[in-house]
């Protein structure tokens, strides 16, 4: 899901920030007709005599035709199915609007070089689906450069679906479009973002709060109360010290994962919101102490000495062991994954999720944005699209919005992967117990989109459906009272900022994250802090921070 993904740690959030905030050049070309200054041909023109559509017709074109659709793969689908051609969900969309989709998928991991190679060349399909936020320009280079087309016109005239979602919900209205108001793609959106994008953040072994007769901690203070307990009290039981009182999955990296508990010093590890104003948490004042107790954690051994090279290996190895006592993760992979190894060995094996402890105002705070209703994942029609097709190819697209289209893409096929009693939906059998083996995240891509991302609004009955454990609902619920306003929201650099910016950030990344993980493994002292601040200013990080306020002053305003 997630690929809805968060990020904790200063560099990476940099990074999406950047790529995200692409360069909005729009405004050099004519906005009123949509058209596009490097081609020939209209990016968008709808026949003004035609009336615009109330609801897509089905099916859709009077005679069948193929799309060309060019997406990345999903290791989740791949475990059964070849491409999502091959999804229940697009066989039934095919036999609905007597369109079809033929699906190119670049190999596994490689998503990002092999668009870069397709967007080079002449040879463009009609739709491509991407992370619009890895593109480089960003979609506004996109257009400008005649490869993908404005959308706006072809919206109102021929997506009754997503029109009326864009109109009834300011946020989706900022959001979906560039800072010069076009729209260019069909989104994957999260209209109940806040219960959808609070499915991750602290876990921690319920039973041994239980067992030690301890609370989930609120405060940074209870959080090392617990933790102490958790390495010198034996709550795995097998006498012997070798609890990890907090560990992590991220792999090679630096201790900037450790983000997580920098809300409760009312600040997060990268460019954020303070008093209305964009600043950088790093430099901020509540920055020190939370170094200085991170440094003490570290030193008591109640962070995992290996949390920067451990691997999903040995990460599961750990949890499964009862060596892990707290982390970081999402309620599938982080909870669900675990409850399901653990249930036939370990009956008692429990856990549950919390809350960012709280910061000096009483107020518990997010380190991501979980207030985004409209990703940065989306399907686009290239400028190579046959212009006589294109309001077909749009209502096409369109269908995915109606209630019809989500139920298929947000559950699958009524009456093989779920069934619906008045509001509920229950996924049956061939997703929760697959007769060929397949988990349930497996078993449900064979079906639906809702699982991995895809261009539809997510809908959050398919998370009731699938938290089977307690301790996942209440992960969630505990985690949607986190407040998302020390994050900043999708704001877009343009070319020339982004260019400022990723030069200033490279320097500044590189010897921040050096230097605070020095910090915090105790090889440099806590007063080097004040070092690094001004080390930081000096590389310009003011200039970066005025150029992010300017970015979203332009949001506010749109």
């Amino acid at each position: 899901m997630r690929k809805m993904g968060f990020v904790l740690a200063s560099s990476m959030l940099v990074l999406s920030i950047l790529s995200a905030c692409s360069n909005n050049t729009g405004e050099e070309g004519n906005k009123e007709t949509g058209t596009n200054t490097n081609t020939e041909k209209p990016a968008s023109e709808a026949p003004a005599a035609e009336t615009a559509l109330t609801e897509i017709p089905l099916p859709i074109a009077s005679e069948s035709f193929t799309i060309d659709y060019w997406r990345a793969n999903d290791a989740k689908l791949t475990a059964s199915l070849e491409n999502f051609g091959e999804m229940a969900g697009y066989k039934k969309k095919e036999e609905l609007t007597g369109i079809k989709a033929n699906f190119t998928h670049p190999p596994l991991g490689q998503q990002k070089d092999q668009f870069n190679l397709l967007i080079a060349g002449s040879d463009l399909p009609d739709v491509i689906y991407y992370n619009w936020a890895d593109a480089v320009g960003g979609p506004e280079k996109m257009i400008e450069d005649g490869r993908i087309i404005r959308l706006n016109e072809l919206i109102d005239q021929y997506a009754p679906n997503l029109k009326k979602i864009i109109e009834s919900d300011p946020d989706v209205k900022k959001q979906i479009a560039l800072d010069d108001g076009t729209i260019y793609m069909f989104p994957l959106l999260k209209l109940d973002a806040l219960k959808l994008n609070a499915t991750s953040g602290l876990i921690m072994r319920k039973d041994w709060l239980d067992k030690l007769g301890l609370k989930s901690p609120t405060t940074i203070d209870e959080w090392h109360t617990v933790l102490k307990a958790f390495k010198e009290k034996d709550p795995n039981g097998n006498g012997k010290p070798d609890e990890l009182p907090f560990t992590g999955n991220w792999g090679p990296g630096n201790l900037t994962k450790l983000h997580d508990f920098a809300p409760a010093f009312g600040l997060i590890g990268g460019f954020m919101m303070k008093d209305g104003k964009v600043t950088y948490g790093p430099i901020e004042p509540g920055y020190k102490d939370y170094l200085a107790t991170m440094a003490q954690w570290y030193k008591e051994g109640l962070i995992d000495p290996e949390i920067m090279t451990n691997d999903g290996k040995a990460f599961d190895y750990k949890v499964t062991n009862n060596l892990a006592g707290s982390y970081q993760g999402g309620v599938f992979s982080g909870m669900g994954k675990f409850f399901n190894l653990m249930r036939g060995t370990d009956p008692n094996f429990n856990l549950t999720g919390v809350a960012s402890p709280l910061a000096p105002d009483g107020k518990s705070y997010a380190a991501f944005n979980l207030n985004q209703k409209v990703l940065t994942y989306g399907e686009a029609i290239t400028a190579s699209a046959d212009e006589d097709k294109l309001k077909y190819i749009v209502q096409w697209m369109d269908f995915n919005y109606s209630q019809q289209g989500s139920d298929l893409f947000n559950f699958g096929v009524e009456g093989e992967s779920y069934t619906k009693e008045g509001d509920t939906y229950k996924f049956t059998d061939t997703i929760v117990k697959n007769p060929n083996g397949l988990t349930y995240d497996q078993a449900l891509a064979t079906y639906a989109l809702s699982i991995m991302d895809g261009p539809i609004n997510q809908d959050s009955k398919y998370l009731d459906a699938l938290l089977f454990d307690q301790g996942q609902k209440d992960a969630n619920a505990e985690w949607m009272k986190q407040s998302a306003e020390l994050t900043l929201p999708p704001i877009r650099l343009t070319i020339d900022e982004a260019s400022q910016v990723t030069s200033i950030m490279s320097q500044v990344n590189t010897y921040y994250n050096e230097t605070m993980t020095a910090i915090i493994n105790g090889t440099k002292p806590v007063s080097e802090f004040d070092k690094m601040v001004e080390t930081i200013k000096g590389m310009g990080i003011d200039e970066a921070i005025k150029l992010h306020q300017a970015a979203y002053e332009r949001y506010q305003s749109k």
